[in-house]
Order: C-alpha cells, then sequence, then structure tokens
C-alpha cells in the first residue's frame, strides 16, 4: 500500500499515512487533531540489487534514433 507524506497548515507537523491509491486525495487529520492539511510532494526512493550490469554499462545491441512514427519518415 502507498504511503503518503502529509503537512498540518495549523501545527506544522509532518505525518505518514498509508492508504490505497483510491484514497490518495481524500482529507487526511494530523495526529493533533487538525483537519486543515496539506498532501506533499514526495520522491520516489527505489533500492534493493539487481544481477545484471549496474546503470554505467554500455547499452547492448543496436538502437538509437529511428522514425517516432510521423509523417517525416520517408
Amino acid at each position: 500500500m502507498p504511503r503518503y507524506e502529509y503537512r498540518c497548515r495549523p501545527c506544522g507537523t509532518t505525518f505518514e499515512l498509508n492508504r490505497p491509491m483510491a484514497e490518495s486525495s481524500a482529507p487526511a487529520v494530523c495526529p493533533e487533531g487538525h483537519e486543515d492539511t496539506v498532501k506533499l510532494l514526495s520522491t520516489v526512493a527505489v533500492g534493493g540489487t539487481a544481477s545484471g550490469p549496474g546503470p554505467s554499462a554500455a547499452p547492448r545491441g543496436g538502437g538509437g534514433g529511428g522514425c517516432c512514427g510521423g509523417g517525416c519518415c520517408g
């Protein structure tokens, strides 16, 4: 379940809630009981390990450029 971060306008408290995506825009009450809160934009943190080459490895195969599917190709 996604975790959303909120800030309470009256007291300035920042808090997090786990809630379904369908409820992401629903009002949130701060731990102090205030209802005037705003959802903060958060960054995505990705962790873990990969079994393949790292991000600095050279890409394999051809590619790059090419037609975007528009009318520019002949």
